[in-house]
């Protein structure tokens, strides 16, 4: 596989300023496009607000030039009262005419000196008691004022007839100087603005007359929407702080600079996305090949340091790759190991069968998970243990391409475990020894029965033969007694004979039940003499793979420990217990005795080699039992016996696996 040459110092700079540049002109670009827009909208807001204020100053004129023009048609009608013959008909007249020309006017009254109304057009548009006293507070202010200064006057807005909103005109009617009436003239402010605001004017717009504490007295408008600006200007006349509020909506606007706009900031960030992914392409590369120079160089290190050999072969069986501990521990190089097929130079010549075997199966991928042991030959033919692991090679696709093979030595190690393996035996045999010491007495005591037994009746056969009318029958029965005891006493000798004798492990099916009984023959003995009742359940078992040895071994070093922790107990109290239970996968065997118990801070040390509880003990016994159930992957451990009668007491437990079919 070729790599491309990394770029220098000087140029990775270059490529940096190079890829920098447009993403620069890219920037520059949306900056002034964003800027171009930012003006662009504001333009437009700029132009809405001065057609906003244009509007609201013509409206403003055009409320003004009605309400003037009602102002004057007002005052002259005020002057022909003063001077015609017959005001009453002319009030009528005049007032019809004006309320039918000018509809922002919903009533005129015509009032005298004293503020009480003479004659009203139409009478039934305010309520009858203000027609009749026309005294109102905002009336009379306004009625006051124009009387004061001589000249026409607005009231102050007032809500009457409905929640309505309504402003007064009052008039003075003067003959000569003297006040001879006034006139009123009622607009209505919702009237106001339907009648002068045209429809075109509320497309846009909404038009509200508020005072300055801000309560709206009429307003006209037929589009609802958001509100986009709005601007106030003083409605005078009527003046008394009223204002008019014309606030703009958002109308459809042209979307095609703004589509325009968009479309060229989207390629502009679709460019410097690109230049991005291309920058980051290139940085990404340039980190993966310096990450690959360095696993390179890591992988060298780790593979000079490690003391595992490696071993790669392909699909055939040819080696495509050995590593420097592989090579040490065989003696060829690589260059000796790499493209060779079987048979290998470091296969055993008298072993090739059996090598070339496994390579078939490790090729077929049969190879055991756990790995499996072969013996090799070194380049100078010196043979040496190896451990082998076997794994598939798979490449970057995830393709099987081989087979990766792990390779330990382990000579040392099976060396260690050999010499290790002897002084297990030997230790055994020296803990079946001191066992055997230490029974040496109970056991001179059970031979010396038959012994006595046998010189016993040898003495009365010759007391018999001595007799002239002895006969055959009567010696018979003596010498059969003399036979069983014999028998007795050499089945004592060569039961402690076989338990003594050092001989290799052997795992053979064997009955539990015979070895118990074995075991109940040891010590029986010594629990007579201690005076120990042992109880014992024993079902029809089937056969195990076991050591016998090792199992009575076991068996008899947990009774003679559970007898010795009885001994300070009352002679009721010494019951040992040998339980044997059959589960679905395993036996397990319970020795229990109702002694002194374990104390907590002994019960973690108990298997502990060397360590006893004992002032003469030697500490290997439960340590010895312990490794011989785990060789026969059982387990043994310690509980407190519950079923105790003296409320103490020691269960032993171990379990053996069931032979399979």
């Amino acid at each position: 596989m070729t790599t491309l040459p990394l770029p220098g110092p000087g140029g990775s700079r270059r490529l940096r300023l190079l890829l920098a540049l447009p993403k620069f002109g890219i920037v520059l670009l949306v900056i002034a496009l964003i800027v171009l827009l930012w003006l662009l909208q504001r333009n437009e807001v700029e132009e809405e607000r001065t057609a906003l204020i244009k509007d609201v100053l013509w409206l403003e004129q055009n409320l003004r030039f009605h309400l003037n023009g009602s102002e004057d048609h007002l005052q002259q009608l005020a002057v022909d009262l003063a001077q015609q013959p017959e005001p009453s008909r002319t009030f009528r007249l005049r007032a019809a005419h004006m309320l039918t020309n000018t509809p922002e006017i919903s009533q005129i009254l015509w009032l005298d000196g004293t503020n009480r109304v003479i004659d009203a057009l139409p009478s039934s548009t305010l309520p009858d008691q203000e027609i009749e006293a026309f005294g109102l507070a905002y009336t009379r202010q306004a009625f006051d004022l124009a009387k004061q200064l001589g000249k026409p006057g607005y009231s102050e807005p007032f809500f009457a007839d409905g929640k309505r909103a309504f402003v007064e005109l009052m008039i003075p009617i003067f003959d000569g100087r003297r006040l001879k009436g006034m006139l009123a003239a009622v607009f209505p402010l919702d009237t106001l603005l339907n009648s002068q605001v045209p429809w075109w004017f509320t497309q846009k717009y909404k038009v509200v007359i508020i005072d300055d504490n801000d309560i709206q007295y009429a307003a006209k408008t037929s589009v609802e929407g958001n509100s986009a600006q709005s601007y106030e200007i003083p409605f005078d006349p009527p003046g008394r702080g009223l204002k008019l509020r014309v606030t703009s909506y958002q109308s459809g606007e042209n979307l095609l600079p703004r589509i325009l706009s968009t479309a060229i900031i989207l390629l502009a960030g679709g460019v410097f996305w690109s230049l991005w992914l291309v920058r980051d392409l290139m940085r990404k590369r340039t980190r993966a090949e310096e990450a690959l120079r360095g696993e390179h160089a890591f992988r060298t290190a780790m593979e000079d340091s490690l003391t595992v050999g490696m071993r790669a072969r392909d699909l055939h069986g040819k080696v495509i790759y050995v590593n420097p501990a592989f090579c040490r521990m065989t003696g060829f190089n690589s260059d000796e190991l790499v493209g060779t097929t079987p048979p290998m130079p470091y296969w055993i010549p008298e072993q090739i069968d059996e090598t070339f075997a496994m390579h078939q199966a490790v090729m077929a991928g049969m190879a055991p998970p756990d790995g499996f042991e072969m013996t090799f030959q070194r380049k100078d033919g010196k043979h040496f243990h190896a451990l082998v692991y076997e794994a598939k090679l798979i490449d970057g696709n995830g393709k099987h391409t081989g087979w990766m093979a792990s390779v330990l030595d382990v000579t040392e190690r099976k060396h260690a475990e050999e010499l290790a393996r002897q002084q297990q035996a030997q230790l055994q045999f020296t803990s079946r020894l001191v066992t055997m010491g230490e029974m040496a007495s109970t056991l001179a005591h059970e031979l010396n029965q038959p012994l006595a037994a046998i010189a016993s009746y040898n003495t009365g056969c010759l007391n018999l033969l001595g007799r002239p009318e002895c006969s055959i029958d009567d010696i018979k029965p003596a010498l059969e007694k003399i036979g069983t005891q014999a028998q007795r006493a050499g089945k004592i000798i060569r039961r402690v004979h076989d338990f003594v004798r050092k001989s290799e492990p052997k795992r053979a099916p064997c009955s539990l039940n015979e070895v118990v009984d074995d075991c109940l023959g040891f010590i029986e003995a010594d629990a007579r003499k201690h005076r120990i009742r042992i109880e014992t359940h024993i079902p029809d078992l089937p056969p195990i793979p076991a050591d016998r040895l090792m199992l009575e071994q076991v068996l008899l070093n947990l009774m003679r420990n559970g007898m010795e922790a009885m001994s300070d107990n009352e002679e009721p109290d010494r019951i040992l217990s040998v339980r044997v239970e059959q589960g679905e996968h395993e036996l397990s065997v319970r020795v229990a005795d109702q002694g002194c118990g374990i104390a907590p801070e002994n019960r973690e040390k108990l298997f502990t080699a060397f360590f006893s509880t004992k002032q003469d003990g030697m500490g290997i016994g439960l340590s010895i039992c312990r490794s011989i159930i785990e060789s026969h992957r059982g387990r043994l451990w310690a509980d407190d016996n519950p079923n105790s009668h003296t409320g103490r007491g020691t269960i032993f437990t171990f379990t053996l696996p069931l032979e399979r079919p």
